[in-house]
């Protein structure tokens, strides 16, 4: 069948671009271990030659396939199922980008376009190392190209392409019809909680971060393969650093996402998936530090290799989890099963094996780690138990052959108590620990999944990370700050102390002010965790106090020496800003007017939920607030809520606009988005828990119930009382200006709510050629409607009225609100953190 309109040829030349990236970097993989493993020179730069055309091609069809998909998804060609699925018309030109990342196949494009980028830098800078470091980047490029191939391969799907046709992988009627474009008028469009300016820039930032993993990892993978233990170590450590810049540096960009989009209250909620993406700095950071240590003092190369292993390995671990489903219950980020599980733990594991392949020794230890790789790949895809044990199995075996391989330099001797680098190594391990505990605990669901069980997950998530990392944070923030000071080998215990002690008083009294002054008031988990948080913020203190003077009193304030100090406080700027936010952070909205559509069993508590009736300036602490408006911005289609915050005893107001969006993609209702008010010390940061429905007020079925009242007379309803105050005839207010020339009767009912709050309705008659019309007056924050029906007896000055009580006639909004202290400090340390790792990194390269 011929199908009208549709355009193939985006789709075909895309389905080739893919084949031509997977043939290329294949190809790309080969000459490149042919060209470090040749002996003959002229062999050699053959082969070299022949790398370097491949993985241009693979790079000019990695750059097509972006082209290309672009060009499908910005010119709403909704035959194509990836176009239909991610995007729409109505989006803004910057979140067309965003539809790459928010698929899957989108997100292995822009890991394999960082590839290709980073892999030129290597070819520019690597000299020597480029065989053996390209070899696997193109291997990974190859295992990249697969993930989008979306072929079948004796039944298997290998791969989801992102030109797959809609009318391909989707069973519906209109497919049977030449002419069904003409009925698929618009796409699924964007997520609403990735229509955001942070998800344009976050996940090509974390994709970077991602990507630079393999380098250092690649570089560990050549050292084994060319036999050279030592010589991969000094071009790796630059490599290491700018990886862990730049994937802390997209961790952050996450966080501040979070922060403005959703509705947690704060940066960081221990999500599965922002666990997946920590992990591997941890790891990563503690191989720059081994790195170190043996560039200095000869120990730690093991460790070292190990730890820039672990950190790729972490990287493809957290891609299996996010992609394959089975986080999709227990985190906020919208993953689903492709179906490609056992492609994506083929990748995993082909890398984890990877390793123990290269470390292996004699061509017997080579065939029986690569016997055990096939045998439980094979028998993964009958048995999935089987796939946690081959993973576990090549670390395992890739450790041992690390730690008893006699030809890996490794110093035997007993380190020193005070030497740089023992603590150095101390806090590596620290670091790994803390990976350990979370990636474990991140697990379960896989656990769960592998071993059939149904271990819950812990009461309280958040607590049950926070008391275990923040013994994390008081051991690191004390390493980084006293390790400075020390010596490679060894350190004078009294020059040690000398060094030490004005640090050291001064992060006393800087802690001791800050604890007397702003102090962490989180007493939720009791005294001995309120106490962890104080000794925490001192060492996160000492470490910002420690590396600013060593910046001066150790390498006497020359800037250029100084990347690892500035990151250093950075790092503990990081930490005190998370510790006096998080321990300080108040909730502004408790409910002082006694209205809440909240219930007791929803996720938001009422008591921290402060109601606003339009119009209504309503208590909330030490501020009035007053919801004033809300309007539709039709850009990017979201219903904006203007709110007054007026500070009770100072001249401070401000305005703020959370919004909310519609949800899509199956989803129902509406997701908030949070607004804030930066100070320098501080943030005020609210969203909408609840809103009224603007169209219940035309289905309002609620009626009037009448009753005859004397002037004077006290009647009740719900939430309070009301009285007839007096009647008068032809009254001049402003309500009635537009009446003028009408007889009128209004009259004045008082009211008075349970919280002894007043408000006053005007309910009047208007007669007008001989017609009596009813004008009834609202209080809106009671939901009360009062119309003024007949009057009764004029000696008992009676007067029939109508009342009316309903939620329905209300409009307004349920507000959370709470005050960061120091969250500033937070989003300063993490620019402080980058720019100290990128001084490393260029003193690194103009060293080598």
């Amino acid at each position: 069948m011929e199908y009208i309109g549709e355009l193939l040829f985006p789709g075909r030349l895309g389905h080739l671009l893919v084949v031509l990236s997977m043939v290329a970097s294949l190809l790309a993989t080969g000459a490149y271990y042919l060209s470090y493993k040749s002996i003959d020179l002229n062999a050699r730069l053959g082969w070299l030659r022949l790398a370097r055309l491949a993985f241009l091609a693979e790079t000019v069809a990695v750059a097509g396939i972006f082209i290309t998909l672009y060009y499908i998804i910005s010119s709403h060609l909704f035959e194509y199922k990836y176009a239909w699925q991610h995007s729409s018309r109505a989006l803004q030109m910057e979140y067309l980008l965003s539809c790459f990342w928010e698929g899957q196949e989108g997100s292995f494009m822009l890991w394999s376009f960082w590839h290709c980028v980073l892999g030129w830098v290597l070819i520019w800078k690597a000299g020597r190392w480029e065989g053996p470091v390209m070899t696997v980047v193109s291997f990974a490029q190859f295992a990249l190209a697969t993930m989008i191939l979306g072929i079948y391969f004796f039944g298997a799907k290998v791969g989801s392409s992102p030109f797959a046709l809609l009318r391909n992988e989707m069973e519906a009627p209109i497919f049977s019809r030449p002419d069904y474009l003409q009925f698929v008028k618009d796409g699924n469009g964007l997520n609403a909680l990735l229509q955001n300016y942070w998800m344009v820039i976050h996940p090509p930032i974390l994709f970077l971060g991602f990507a630079s993993t393999i380098v250092p990892f690649a570089y560990a993978v050549g050292g084994y393969l060319t036999g050279d233990h030592k010589g991969w170590t000094k071009p790796a450590l630059p490599w290491g650093v700018f990886a862990a810049a730049v994937l802390g540096l997209g961790i952050m960009m996450g966080a501040a996402w979070a922060y403005e989009s959703l509705t947690f209250g704060g940066y960081w909620a221990w999500d599965p998936v922002e666990n997946a993406s920590l992990v591997p700095w941890l790891t990563l950071i503690a191989g720059i530090h081994t790195n170190l240590i043996f560039k200095n003092s000869g120990y730690s190369l093991r460790s070292t290799y190990i730890f820039y292993v672990v950190s790729f390995i972490l990287v493809l671990y957290s891609t299996f989890l996010t992609r394959s489903g089975v986080l999709g219950d227990t985190s906020v980020h919208a993953f689903t099963d492709l179906g490609m599980n056992a492609q994506l733990f083929l990748f995993l594991n082909v890398f984890i094996w990877l390793a123990p392949l290269a470390a292996a020794k004699t061509s017997r230890a080579k065939w029986a780690a690569l016997g055990v790789f096939v045998a439980t790949n094979a028998v993964a895809f009958v048995w999935e138990p089987i796939t946690g044990i081959s993973v576990l199995a090549g670390l395992a075996i890739f450790v041992y052959l690390i730690n008893t391989d006699k030809q890996v330099p490794n110093i035997t001797r007993e380190e020193n108590l005070y030497s740089r680098e023992f603590w150095m190594f101390i806090g590596s391990l620290i670091f790994f620990f803390s990976a350990l505990v979370i990636i474990g605990k991140t697990s379960v669901p896989v656990f769960n999944k592998l071993a059939g069980t149904k271990i819950a997950p812990p009461q309280e998530v958040e607590y049950s990370y926070n008391s275990i990392q923040v013994w994390v944070a008081v051991l690191s923030g004390l390493l980084t700050g006293v390790t400075q000071y020390m010596r490679y080998k060894d350190t004078p215990g009294r020059q040690l102390l000398k060094k030490l002690l004005w640090p050291t008083a001064i992060a006393v009294a800087i802690t001791a002010i800050l604890l007397a002054t702003v102090g962490i008031h989180y007493d939720k988990k009791g005294p001995v965790f309120q106490w962890a948080l104080g000794v925490a913020l001192f060492a996160a203190v000492y470490a910002v106090v420690g590396n600013s003077m060593y910046i001066w009193l150790g390498i006497k304030g020359k800037i250029r020496l100084a990347g690892a100090s500035v990151a250093h406080v950075g790092f503990g700027m990081v930490l005190v800003g998370i510790l006096i936010s998080a321990g300080n952070k108040k909730v502004l909205s408790y409910n002082t007017t006694g209205i809440s559509p909240l219930k007791p069993t929803d996720t938001e508590t009422p008591l921290e939920n402060t109601t606003l009736v339009k119009g209504v300036n309503t208590d909330m602490g030490r501020f009035m607030v007053t919801y004033t408006r809300d309007t539709i911005n039709p850009r990017d289609r979201k219903r904006y809520f203007e709110i007054i915050f007026k500070e009770k005893a100072g001249k401070d107001s401000f305005n703020l606009y959370p919004d909310v969006i519609e949800n899509n993609k199956g989803q129902e209702g509406l997701s908030a988005n949070p607004d804030a008010r930066h100070y320098p010390g501080k943030d005020i940061f609210a969203y909408l828990t609840f809103l009224s429905d603007p169209t219940a007020r035309t289905k309002d079925t609620t009626s009037f119930k009448n009753q005859m009242v004397t002037i004077g007379d006290t009647m009740f309803y719900s939430r309070g009382r009301w009285v007839l105050s007096r009647m008068e005839p032809n009254p001049t207010d402003a309500r009635f200006a537009s009446y003028a020339g009408d007889t009128l009767l209004a009259g004045t009912v008082t009211v008075i709510a349970n919280d002894g709050r007043l408000y006053q309705a005007r309910p009047a008659f208007r007669v007008k050629e001989n017609m009596l019309q009813a004008l009834p007056d609202t209080v809106m924050s009671q939901g009360l409607v009062f119309a003024l029906v007949r009057p009764g007896s004029v000696e008992k000055r009676e007067m029939e009225v109508g009342v009316k009580e309903s939620s329905a006639i209300l409009d307004f909004v349920t507000l959370k609100a709470y005050e960061f202290p120091g969250i500033n400090l937070l989003w300063l340390g993490v620019i402080v953190t980058v720019i100290g790792m990128l001084m490393s990194v260029v003193r690194r390269v103009q060293l080598m």
